[in-house]
């Protein structure tokens, strides 16, 4: 998928990115060992790209209290161009979260931080997910935003709406998340090309 090109609004050519499927998904999602403090948090931080599709600037800056822990609400401040947006946590990533929030060290304010209680460096949590992605058997270049793709074409493919997405994603410009819109394409015409296997 990731050599195909479209067409975008602006008239530029560009590449579909990749995007993982259910199994590579559910396959990334059980290599960080939960057991140990560093492993619960790099798949809370997993999760919340997978599930949420936030950019790594959002998720490092995510504060405690920017999750309203009964609810699952979450504020997501001073996204791309310094908008906030609103999203919302399943029970189950919620769960996962206040496991964490438990374990990590008091006192700063950012929710995912290192056993020192210090900042998480970009650059960690990048190399974290190549290096998690090439443990799962994933034979795609995975970096955090390709986890913020799949997020977004699972998000299309289930409720259909793309201003929906759109919203998630903290988009300015629908133009800029009609990508979805092709990558889902793609994949329907994969689907159907493989749907019925006649013999002659």
């Amino acid at each position: 998928m990731g050599t195909k090109t479209v067409l975008s609004e602006c008239g530029r050519i560009g590449r579909l990115p990749d995007v993982l499927n259910q199994q590579e998904q559910s396959a990334l999602l059980l290599i960080p060992n939960r057991n140990a403090p560093t492993g619960l948090r790099n798949f809370c931080l997993l999760s919340v790209f997978l599930n949420l599709g936030l950019r790594v600037s959002e998720a490092l800056s995510l504060r405690v209290n920017d999750i309203d822990w009964l609810s699952g609400k979450t504020t997501i401040r001073d996204g791309k161009g310094g908008r906030d947006r609103i999203l919302w946590l399943s029970v189950e990533d919620l769960a996962h979260l206040q496991q964490w929030r438990s374990i990590r060290p008091p006192g700063g304010p950012h929710l995912f931080c290192t056993l020192a209680g210090g900042r998480l460096s970009d650059r960690y949590v990048r190399d974290m997910v190549k290096r998690y992605a090439r443990r799962a058997g994933i034979d795609k270049d995975v970096h955090p935003h390709t986890l913020r793709h799949t997020f977004a074409t699972d998000l299309l493919k289930e409720t259909k709406n793309i201003r929906l997405v759109q919203r998630a994603l903290g988009h300015v410009s629908l133009s800029t998340t009609m990508i979805y819109t092709h990558i889902v394409d793609d994949q329907l015409e994969a689907a159907l090309k493989n749907f019925r296997v006649t013999t002659k």
